[in-house]
């Protein structure tokens, strides 16, 4: 492939990796992760309500890895409610699990930008072979691909970074945080979370893994090999030149 083209998907390469990083640093920081609603258990129960009577005793949240908003109802009207993880709920959620989240998804940013700066300067500058040069590329979008996926691919299957993804639904879903958080100084009323839904922070996150799966397509369209990949031809040459030894 002719070096112009090279640059170009270099520089695209590039491109879709700090459109990641942008995405993946508003999806940090925003309260769009979770959406649930819950119902107050005590008022239902003391009325006995049923069908649409439910409905004024049901309230909803959203949050994502530091704050988030509500409405608490129970049959009195709503109340609504704000809430940040640090300080506010340091002893009602999984403490580790929810550092471990923030903490990977630093450094899936860290090594997005990274890679950013690997794709231009392989674009417009004099890569060196193996960090600077296609094997680097590899690298670094593998490993970023794996801090988001359950499931990695082998390349980087030993990187813990591919945990963020289960910890932040076993925080949800084994741990129940929506519940945790709307029976937070709630003594008098009992909830339980009735749904939850992933929103737009969540799948942002997840595109962010198929952009790096791009990246490394755009790098073998580019030309190059696969790292750690060795052709039949080499193969016979080097068998070849030790057998002249």
């Amino acid at each position: 492939m002719p070096s112009q083209q090279k640059k170009v998907i270099f520089c695209m390469a590039g491109m879709l990796s700090f459109v990641c990083a942008l995405g993946a640093v508003a999806a940090l920081g925003t309260p769009l992760w979770i959406k649930a609603t819950f119902l107050c258990k005590t008022g239902a129960l003391l009325v006995n309500a049923s069908g649409q009577e439910l409905d004024k005793f049901m309230g909803e949240m959203q949050y994502g890895l530091f704050h988030g908003e509500g409405v608490r109802q129970c049959g009195l009207g709503a109340r609504p409610f704000r809430f940040s993880f640090f300080p506010d709920l340091l002893k009602a959620i999984p403490v580790s699990i929810h550092v471990n989240v923030i903490l990977f998804s630093t450094i899936l940013i860290v090594l997005t930008l990274v890679g950013t700066a690997f794709f231009m300067y392989n674009a417009f500058g004099k890569p060196f072979e193996t960090l600077h040069g296609p094997l680097g590329l590899y690298l670094l979008s593998f490993i970023s691909a794996a801090l988001w996926l359950p499931a990695p691919s082998p390349q980087a299957a030993g990187s813990c970074g591919c945990l963020v993804m289960i910890l932040f639904a076993s925080e949800v879903k084994i741990h129940r945080l929506s519940e945790k958080i709307a029976n937070y100084k709630e003594g008098t009323y009992a909830y339980k979370t009735q749904s939850e839904k992933y929103t737009t922070s969540f799948w942002v996150v997840f595109i962010c893994f198929f952009v790096h799966f791009l990246n490394g397509l755009l790098i073998r369209f580019a030309g190059f090999q696969f790292p750690f990949a060795k052709s039949k031809d080499t193969e016979t040459t080097n068998v070849a030149a030790d057998l002249m030894y």
